[in-house]
């Protein structure tokens, strides 16, 4: 298993926030299918004010490469990225079309 966290900010809209909240409490079918199907076992988002933090638990062969692919494949997929940048904006160090950044562990208490 390998873990992964990535992280990036909503608009700073309570009615916005509160919307893109709503559509994270079912996914879509489709949208959750696609998640497994990468390889990814167990994704979490947690969020405090505008900012979002995702945890990702992988298969050890997950890529984030063939997840691009496959999503850029998916009507369903690219539908929802659409909706979802909506109530999304990239990090203030993000590179043209990032979006979910990932980030560097810098400690772990073992």
């Amino acid at each position: 298993m390998l873990r992964y966290c990535l992280a990036l900010d909503l608009k700073d809209d309570p009615t916005l926030i509160a919307e893109y909240e709503k559509y994270h409490v079912k996914l879509q079918p489709e949208i959750e299918k696609s998640i497994t199907d990468s390889g990814i076992t167990n994704m979490e988002i947690y969020r405090i004010g505008n900012r979002l933090f995702m945890i990702m638990e992988t298969t050890d062969d997950f890529s984030f490469e063939e997840k691009a692919a496959a999503d850029a494949a998916d009507p369903n997929v690219q539908e929802w990225e659409n909706l979802m940048w909506n109530y999304q904006q990239a990090l203030p160090m993000a590179k043209e079309g990032e979006k979910w950044m990932l980030m560097k562990k810098i400690f772990t208490l073992v």
